[in-house]
């Protein structure tokens, strides 16, 4: 569409006011032009100078390129009273000039073949944007414009080009795009990546030969491991929307982003900011998503600072610019890694660069670039930087984007041919006028494989395939740097097998073998556990020793794992071991002291029992009852080695026999103990006149009154056994790192009903032992049984808080020193005095003497 200026005239013809384009939003130019047309006739025009094509070919189709070959502009001073004076451009950007030679090249090589396009030529028009938005829009407005001053009346005129080729940078191809789209001019651009350019309800005319950022930012994070980046991107459409995808990959996948800063190429302020953010940040990995330009003004800045040792990650935009190659740049790209457009071979085109091109496009006379500029020398002085690179060809081999740039014009030329539905024999028909709005949609549908054996298709969102060489920055055999393939990324390929590298070929930044370290915080051993430092990110943390109990076997696991209930965590906190199983064992010190202790009473009952077998016929013998002292010491035999139960591993019958051992015992010796007192009361009964209890309760009763009260512990015990007996128990809860193994009581009701038996008969000893203690007989064995009831009750008091409160083989050891002590103060309290007087003072042993009404002195 032509630029619409309104014109105001005066009376008298002259022009008073001028509205152009340029001057207001373009809807509402339209507007203007639309209401103007019906009252005036306005005259269309382009107002002001019109914009010339850098190169140009005239042709039966036009194809337009827009390219950076300057990659910096200066805007001229502006003083109000003049128009303005057009951005000067400068810094020649000899990759993008090769891209415009690209164009050509292919362009030429359609118009030879006898296949394609036959007798229809294909002309260019290709514009130098300077890298900036505002000559952008300026190379935009010139392609669909053309470069006439005057169209006539009709405001509406096809455009001056069926396709466009261009431009490098995705913010400068989103101006192209949106300003092209109402008027559905196909634009196929070879390396604008950005992911926001895949909306079709936005971009409906837009294509490229090069897939969208979205696969490289997310296969980015993918592979090294790295926790701990830096990144650093393009204040532009590119590099916050590649960023952006980057960034929530590397959420996804547990990476922490330490610092994300973005600059323009216009502001060195803010590039000095993020250059001192990346010096004092501890990240050694930096990704970097920036245009070759601010990685140019980047690269600038870190070699001033020395900034040196980072691990740069790169994307297709720079990683393989040849303008980023200076003396000092390797000391900081050194082992840059990166995708990169895939290289391709285009044969011909050395020659071409080299001869054909500077012949063609340049004319004798001028030393510039043709151009239709009316004989102005001054234009032709616009592009004389451009003479010095003309026997340049060092970035030739490296074709990556050209083979882009040459699929983008094959697709144009494949798309124009099926519409024209043109045949080798026949030619095309020349008659048929195909609108840019055809070829959007004959775009759509091309399938062919070009002369670079790729295949040539645009999937729903108008890109290519995603497909990347990863390239590392090395040093060649000769010094020179390499950009050398170590892997590639296809991701027309399953999931799996998308992403191949070979790392072993990898050299890494400062020229090591070893994949970099990036780590905010050091990995935690096995035995530890990741905890988050407070107001930092969660790759930052300190590693805390798992707790007791607790393990974890990996490295960097963020929780430890409590070990089974028999289980418990080695001292490296990194396995799980079996507890050590506690009993009293009879090898250790507390075992051999209670078992000389019980083996010491067994002995010392054994010494009282031949003792009194040997003195048996004594008064002293006779007169306690001989018969229920010799089963008194014999159930404290038994009482001293039923201990011995309580020592060694538990094992169900021994948890049963230690029990019912020890009720059974104790309710025999304590029944001895109360038949001697009863035949204490009974034989002072029996001195009274008229008195015949003794007859009542002579030895046959003596032995009937013992086996009763023990044949009702037995039954007691039986009872017990049957329905819940005692059996062996691992106590986890007492210990957490050992595991007790004890002899549960089973039935609580059995256990106390044996030990209530046992305190019962001892109390009711006890109280008649008391009653008796003063009967006159110079030797009352009631008082003794008194002291020694005494001594067992207290024993047994203070058993049941002890036992309870006892942890782990304390409570056996508890329980057999209440054994052992009640059973030696019965012993030495019922016994010792008797083995006194026999041993020491055997003229008290006499009958005359144990019947004196008076206690002897000797005692």
């Amino acid at each position: 569409m032509k630029t619409c200026g309104v014109m105001y005239l005066t009376k008298k013809g002259e022009i008073t006011e001028i509205m152009s384009f340029f001057d207001m939003p373009f809807h509402m130019a339209l507007l203007l032009c639309a209401i103007m047309a019906k009252a005036e006739k306005p005259v269309c025009q382009i107002i002001g100078a019109p914009a010339f094509p850098l190169l140009s070919k005239e042709g039966d189709v036009i194809i337009g390129g827009a390219f950076s070959i300057h990659s910096k502009i200066t805007e001229p001073p502006t003083n109000f009273t003049e128009t303005p004076q057009p951005p000067i451009c400068s810094s020649v950007n000899l990759r993008e000039f090769r891209f415009a030679q690209t164009m050509i090249f292919a362009i030429e090589e359609i118009n030879k073949s006898d296949t394609l396009l036959p007798n229809i030529s294909i002309g260019y028009r290709i514009y130098d944007n300077c890298g900036s938005s505002l000559t952008s829009m300026r190379a935009a407005m010139a392609l669909m414009n053309g470069d006439e001053l005057t169209v006539g009346e009709i405001c509406s005129k096809q455009s001056a080009v069926h396709a466009i080729i261009g431009m490098s940078e995705s913010s400068a191809t989103i101006v192209l795009s949106r300003t092209t789209g109402p008027f559905k001019i196909p634009v196929i651009s070879h390396s604008a990546t950005c992911e926001c350019l895949s909306s079709r309800k936005e971009f409906p005319s837009f294509f490229r030969t090069i897939g969208s950022d979205y696969y490289q930012s997310r296969a980015l994070v993918k592979y090294f491991g790295w926790s701990w980046v830096g990144a650093v991107r393009s204040d532009s459409d590119y590099g916050n929307n590649g960023m952006a995808i980057f960034l929530k990959a590397a959420q996804e996948e547990g990476i922490c982003v330490e610092y994300s800063e973005k600059f323009d190429r216009t502001e060195p302020e803010k590039l000095l900011k993020v250059v001192d953010v990346i010096k004092r940040g501890t990240a050694k990995v930096v990704v970097a998503f920036l245009a070759h330009v601010e990685m140019d003004n980047l690269l600038f800045q870190m070699s001033l600072q020395n900034i040196t040792g980072l691990q740069m990650i790169g994307v297709e935009a720079w990683i393989t610019a040849n303008s980023l190659l200076t003396p000092t740049s390797y000391s900081i790209l050194g082992g840059s890694l990166g995708f990169a457009v895939s290289k391709a071979s285009l044969d011909g085109f050395a020659n071409y660069v080299v001869g054909e091109f500077w012949e063609t496009a340049f004319r004798p006379e001028c030393p510039a670039i043709k151009l239709n500029i009316f004989g102005d020398q001054n234009l032709c002085n616009e592009h004389q930087d451009l003479l010095e690179f003309k026997d340049d060809n060092e970035d030739v081999p490296e074709l990556r984007y050209s083979s882009n740039i040459y699929k983008a014009i094959y697709a144009v030329a494949h798309a124009i041919n099926s519409f024209l539905r043109c045949t080798s024999p026949h030619g095309c028909d020349k008659d048929w006028k195909i609108e840019p709005w055809e070829v959007v949609e004959f775009l759509k549908k091309v399938n062919f494989t070009a002369r670079t054996g790729d295949q040539v298709w645009f999937d729903s969102t108008g890109a290519a395939a995603a497909m990347y060489e990863v390239v590392n920055w090395q040093l060649g055999p000769d010094g020179d740097v390499q950009f050398k393939p170590v892997g590639f990324y296809d991701a027309s390929l399953p999931a799996g097998q998308r992403f191949n590298l070979r790392p072993e070929i990898i050299v890494w930044a400062g020229g090591k073998t070893q994949v970099p370290l990036s780590v905010c915080s050091n990995s935690c051993p096995p035995g530890t556990r990741k905890a988050p430092q407070k107001g930092k990110p969660i790759c930052c943390y300190d590693c805390v020793a798992c707790a007791d109990g607790e393990i974890s076997n990996l490295t960097d696991s963020n929780n430890c794992e409590v070990c089974p209930g028999e289980y418990w965590s080695n001292a490296e906190r990194n396995k799980c071991v079996l507890k050590l199983v506690e009993f009293l064992l009879f090898t250790e010190v507390m075992g051999i002291v209670l078992v000389f202790f019980s083996l010491f009473g067994v002995f010392l009952t054994v010494l009282v029992a031949v003792l009194f077998m040997i003195k048996r016929d004594t008064p002293i013998v006779k007169a306690n009852n001989s018969e229920l002292s010799f089963l008194l010491l014999f159930s404290l035999k038994l009482c001293f080695l039923c201990s011995l139960t309580f020592i060694g591993q538990p094992s169900e019958w021994s948890c049963m026999l230690r029990h019912t051992a020890f009720g059974i015992t104790f309710v025999l010796c304590i029944s001895c103990v109360l038949g001697k007192t009863l035949v204490v009361l009974m034989a002072f009964r029996a001195t009274l006149p008229g008195s015949n209890v003794m007859k009542w309760f002579g030895p046959t009763q003596q032995r009937l009154s013992v086996l009763a009260l023990t044949l009702i512990q037995v039954i007691i015990c039986v009872i017990w056994l049957t329905t819940a007996p005692p059996f062996p128990y691992k106590n986890l809860q007492l210990y957490k790192e050992k595991i007790i193994l004890e002899c549960s009581v089973g039935s609580a009701v059995g256990f106390w009903a044996v030990l209530g038996y046992i305190g019962l008969l001892a109390v009711l000893c006890f109280v008649l032992a008391f009653l008796a203690r003063k009967l006159p007989d110079n030797f009352n064995e009631a008082k003794f049984i008194t002291f020694s009831m005494l001594i067992f009750c207290a024993v047994w008091i203070t058993f049941i808080p002890a036992y309870v409160s006892s942890p782990g083989k304390f409570t056996v050891a508890v329980e057999i020193f209440a054994i052992l002590a009640s059973s030696f103060g019965l012993l030495f309290c019922i016994f010792a005095p008797k083995c006194y007087i026999i041993i020491l003072k055997p003229e008290l042993n006499t009958k005359k003497h144990l019947m004196g009404k008076m206690p002897s002195k000797s005692l």
